[in-house]
């Protein structure tokens, strides 16, 4: 099933009175798009990637899954029935009739649906993109149980996703969005680009998609080698497979057998089961993941709780790299059946394959002791206690795979859910605390406890986080937890410490560690630190993909396209740029080569896309204020902080462009917003400082530079600013003492040393 979609650096000048729009506007902006994951134009000028092999010279490779009946009897006959055969199909009178009968009408949020069968064909009558209450013919299916949803074909070779969804178990329709009102124009209601089958649902319920999309034309010419997870989509191309067999019929020694190693199973599951970003839309099994794919991790969004446990629809990998069952070498297939896809054992046995005995580095575990749970009741399972569930789409329960251990005391501290509670939701976590101390006692105080500790903290901003992140980074032995330090500790990069940390980093042994050093590194960029280009040139080369676009992006300015990694970046935004997100990443892209016309395209076609995102109207802002459009770039900004409120960066640089546009007042406001969002916002004290100054409050003016000092007491400019209106005070030792401190920190600032000349005759 596709994710279900959400609604969607510069200070200013040295002189004290002059403000800067585009420069601040537009390293946040940068920094901020370059892991939403989310013509292209090149060195010298040869701007499209290359073009792969043809789709009938990709497909001839594969054999179709009822070829493989005749040798594989047994293994066959677990896929017909398993969840993977049916991810996808044609509608079926047979199976889906009963969805459709006349009695099942229906209200969710603002709508009133009903589904209907006429002229023998099934129709699904709700608002239509334009609003208006209308029938549709769905021609496929997704998914087997616990939810039906229905594909309606849409211009642009498009096929949607409908919100509305059938449970046959009940039988009932529902909306898969609860009570979340998606209206008509939405990115995210069911006409809009986040329901679009051909790139949010087709590569995971059928076998070796090509999306095949047009920026041009804006339209999908999506093909498939087999409809359905076939056993192609597992083991790879294997026409040459049947042709040898056909030839060699009882004989051995086939050369075109390809065993797939373990790390390469544990890649061909994550490609589907996982929260991640295309890089290429063309894995295949025996690939690594990390070639083709962007893990979505644990950081400072919502998306995870801070020890890994799954808050949004994240699927099994994330959670699975984060727990000890895969550091310990544990696989999906050691569980999971791999051709039924149900796991290999009921119930507690299939933990004590493991435990029982145990297996090392497994901790010798006995049910009957330590679950303190009668036998046969909930809580004496041990997924219940370490592998929640969370209900998805309304109707589909998902087990976390972070096999994570309760710990009540996280919920009290950080809000984390514990398993004990979400069983016994009417008691609260001190009654959890008290029982797991009586029972488990010291064994409660591990290594996990605080690990999760630093990561909540760090998630909240709490600089005490810092140096733990910083030992994590070096001491915590799995990689995927090195990783999320490093990603954690990118709004502490600036600092001597961290900045080692980091480029340590990107030397890791493990390439999502790399790419993390990487992306936490990019702010540090623009201000040309020798270290850091040298760390994002290195990596240009990198084994993996992924690293090499991470490299590519940060040093996209002034890519040479034609290289390995500039091609690998190309051919990235090639294949994300059907999505608003990726419009506004290749936008980005030529606005830092600049290329402006070719960025505003893109920006425009995204907002188009998805009206409703605030970073689409900050990134356009960008560009209109380069374009000279002062104004409409106030009200593109106006537009992003209506949509997101607390986002300090877009109060900030609305009060930058209000001040550009003579609104000194409204400017002043809304830095003074920015503040109270942010009150460690170094940039935001800075600036109302001197928009205070500009109003003649020069007290206010100082109070608010000071306040920027004590934040940043590593910057020049800071104390220059401050210096030039004691100066005008007639403040003159206080303002020796502020040059003083500037020179001190940059011996070279010409404008300081000639005042403080002048102040000294």
């Amino acid at each position: 099933m596709p994710v279900q979609p959400k609604r969607s650096a510069q200070r200013g000048r040295s002189r004290s009175s002059s403000w800067a729009l585009y420069a601040g506007l537009l390293l946040v902006l940068a920094v901020a798009l370059i892991w939403a994951w989310s013509g292209l134009r090149s060195s010298p000028n040869t701007g499209r990637p290359k073009p792969g092999p043809k789709d009938e010279a990709v497909f001839a490779l594969y054999g179709g899954s009822p070829s493989c009946k005749s040798c594989h009897e047994e293994a066959y006959a677990l896929w017909m029935h398993s969840h993977h055969a049916r991810a996808e199909r044609l509608i079926d009178p047979e199976i889906d009739g009963v969805a459709f009968q006349s009695h099942f009408k229906f209200s969710h949020g603002s709508n009133r649906d009903w589904v209907q069968t006429r002229d023998g064909q099934f129709e699904i009558v709700t608002a239509g993109i334009d609003g208006r209450q209308q029938p549709f013919r769905p021609e496929r299916v997704l998914a087997v149980n616990p939810l039906h949803q229905f594909l309606i074909p849409a211009p642009g070779g498009r096929y949607q996703a409908t919100e509305l969804a059938f449970d046959p178990n009940h039988p009932d329709w529902f909306n898969v969005y609860g009570e979340d009102d998606r209206r008509p124009g939405e990115w995210g209601h069911w006409t809009g680009r986040g329901m679009t089958w051909n790139v949010m649902c087709a590569a995971c319920h059928n076998t070796r998609v090509r999306k095949n999309y047009d920026f041009q034309s804006d339209f999908y010419r999506t093909t498939m080698a087999e409809r359905g997870v076939g056993c192609e989509a597992c083991h790879g191309p294997m026409e040459d497979h049947n042709a040898w067999q056909a030839k060699h019929p009882k004989q051995t020694g086939d050369p075109t057998i390809r065993k797939l190693s373990r790390g390469q199973w544990l890649s061909t599951c994550a490609s589907c089961h996982s929260r991640r970003a295309e890089l290429t839309g063309d894995f295949r099994p025996g690939d690594d993941f990390f070639d083709h794919y962007s893990l979505t991790i644990p950081d400072e969004t919502d998306l995870f709780y801070p020890d890994g446990q799954i808050r949004d629809e994240d699927f099994e990998f994330t959670a699975f790299m984060g727990s000890a069952m895969r550091a310990s070498g544990v696989l999906c297939i050691d569980c999971h059946e791999p051709h039924g896809s149900k796991v290999r054992m009921v119930g507690n046995n299939l933990c004590m394959v493991c435990h029982a005995a145990p297996v090392p580095p497994a901790p010798k575990i006995d049910p009957a002791t330590h679950s303190f749970h009668k036998p046969g009741t909930r809580g004496d399972n041990c997924v219940d206690c370490h592998m929640p569930q969370t209900v998805y789409m309304q109707r589909h329960a998902r087990h976390d795979h972070g096999f994570t251990i309760p710990d009540p005391l996280l919920t009290i501290q950080f809000g984390i859910p514990n398993a004990c509670n979400r069983c016994h939701d009417d008691r609260d976590a001190q009654w959890a605390i008290e029982f797991t101390e009586k029972w488990y006692g010291d064994r409660m105080l591990r290594p996990t406890r605080t690990r999760n500790q630093v990561m909540a903290r760090a998630k909240q901003g709490d600089e005490a986080a810092r140096p733990d992140l910083v030992a994590l980074l070096s001491t915590e032995t799995n990689a995927f937890w090195r990783a999320v330090s490093a990603g954690f500790l990118r709004r502490w990069s600036h600092l001597p410490e961290v900045n080692q940390a980091l480029l340590r980093a990107t030397h890791d042994t493990n390439s999502l560690v790399r790419s993390m050093g990487l992306r936490s590194l990019e702010s540090l960029i623009p201000a040309g630190n020798a270290a850091v280009l040298g760390a994002y040139r290195s990596l240009l080369s990198d084994p993996v993909r992924g690293v090499r676009i991470d490299a590519a992006w940060g040093l996209r300015s002034g890519l040479d396209t034609n290289s390995p990694a500039g091609a690998d970046l190309l051919n990235y935004l090639a294949h994300v740029v059907d999505q608003p997100s990726g419009s506004l990443q290749a936008g980005v892209f030529h606005l830092d080569r600049q290329n402006l016309p070719q960025a505003m395209e893109y920006f425009r076609r995204a907002l188009m896309w998805d009206t409703n995102s605030a970073p689409l109207h900050h990134a356009f802002a960008v560009g209109l204020s380069m374009e000279g459009k002062i104004h409409e770039a106030v009200t593109s900004l106006r537009a992003a902080c209506r949509l997101a409120p607390g986002d300090v960066e877009y109060r900030f640089k609305l009060g930058l462009a209000l001040n550009e546009t003579g609104h000194h007042q409204e400017a002043r406001a809304a830095l003074e917003q920015a503040v109270v969002l942010d009150p460690r916002f170094v940039r935001g004290w800075y600036n109302l400082g001197l928009a205070y100054n500009d109003d003649g409050q020069s007290a206010k003016a100082l109070e608010a530079l000071q306040r920027a000092e004590r934040l940043d007491p590593t910057s020049a400019q800071i104390p220059y600013a401050r210096a030039t209106i004691l100066a005008r005070a007639g403040r003159i030792d206080e303002a020796r003492a502020a040059l003083s401190r500037v020179l001190e920190l940059e011996p070279a600032n010409a404008s300081a040393a000639d005042l403080l000349r002048a102040l000294n005759r």
